[in-house]
């Protein structure tokens, strides 16, 4: 009973002190000074792609898990109504065109009225005064006149009543024209996209969504600090991230936003130790060279740990120095 009661203290021995070492070897490495880390999401910012005008959608030309460029063309609508009034706004310039050249003309054709009726008049009133005319024929030559001038001034108007008609027309062609490109959606930015909502032949309304886009070149990792961290934490500091799925690569990042208040425990507390407890949200967002060189890569939603650097002047462990795969010609590796 003895030796089988020692040859088991043995056994334990050996298995307690194997465990122990393999905790040594494989728990991970604490931080040194200067350091801070949490647990965070990979998120990149969304756009919604969605229609100015009520409509039925012509073509979607992308599909989900598709990079698309700024500028690329993402959505037509059906624009048959647009176009047909478009057609008649500009028919109706030419129209106003064609009303203001009538208009010259018949001011034209006014003045010279007016010319004739007032030399008629002039002569009708010297006659009068040497007595060659009566009163009367002077009186008719200086109504003539006064009407005359009169038909002047309404055709002066006319002409200013067809310009205007003019830049009615024109303005109204080109609010046409300007809602005509917003029948053809294009991607503000360049980006991936996650969701298709709606399909060819769907009718939408105003602001309905039709295509999300991850803006690949904004991307960040949320993560959360203790007060203790995040007072230390200064906007641009050096950051790391660690994604869970890819563990043996260290990706770069930067500090870019520490909340102003806590995410969560109680707003206002009494005692330090409660103090302790509040938990700042921070961003760290990943550099857009990085982002484009390994756009192929790049997925929100995906988990890992982020790192911080509280003191500007503390070197980053060995194993938290950057660490990426590496790429093949164009290729993303």
């Amino acid at each position: 009973m003895r030796w089988k009661t020692g040859l088991f203290l043995i056994v334990a021995i050996a298995i307690g002190g194997g465990g122990f070492f393999a905790w040594q070897q494989f728990r991970p490495a604490d931080l040194p000074p200067g350091f801070a880390s949490s647990n965070g999401r990979i998120e990149a910012e969304r756009t919604d792609i969605a229609t100015k005008f009520a409509g039925r959608i012509k073509e979607v030309l992308v599909n989900e898990g598709d990079v698309v460029t700024a500028g690329q063309i993402l959505v037509r609508m059906d624009s048959a109504d647009i176009e047909a009034q478009l057609l008649e706004a500009r028919a109706a310039t030419e129209e106003a065109e064609q009303q203001l050249d009538q208009a010259i003309a018949l001011l034209s054709q006014r003045k010279s009225e007016l010319t004739l009726a007032q030399r008629e008049y002039e002569r009708s009133r010297v006659l009068g005064e040497e007595g060659y005319t009566t009163v009367e024929k002077v009186d008719q030559r200086n109504a003539a006149r006064l009407a005359a001038k009169s038909a002047e001034k309404s055709a002066e108007a006319g002409v200013k009543r067809a310009k205007a008609g003019i830049k009615v027309a024109i303005a109204r062609t080109s609010r046409l024209e300007e809602n005509l490109k917003d029948y053809v959606l294009k991607a503000p930015v360049s980006g991936r996209v996650q969701y298709r909502l709606a399909q060819p032949g769907e009718i939408v309304g105003v602001g309905g969504k039709i295509i999300t886009i991850l803006d690949l070149t904004d991307v960040y990792m949320t993560i959360f600090l203790p007060t203790r961290d995040a007072g230390k934490l200064e906007i641009g500091a050096q950051a790391r991230i660690v994604p869970d799925a890819a563990s043996q690569y260290v990706v770069p990042a930067t500090v870019s936003f520490v909340a102003s208040e806590a995410q969560f425990t109680p707003k206002y507390v009494e005692t330090s130790n409660e103090r302790e407890k509040l938990m700042f949200k921070v961003k760290l967002r990943l550099p857009v060279d990085v982002l484009k060189k390994y756009a192929k890569r790049v997925k929100a939603g995906i988990t890992g740990v982020g790192y911080v650097r509280l003191s500007p002047t503390a070197e980053w462990p060995e194993n938290l120095k950057v660490k990426l795969p590496e790429v093949k010609g164009s290729d993303d590796g």
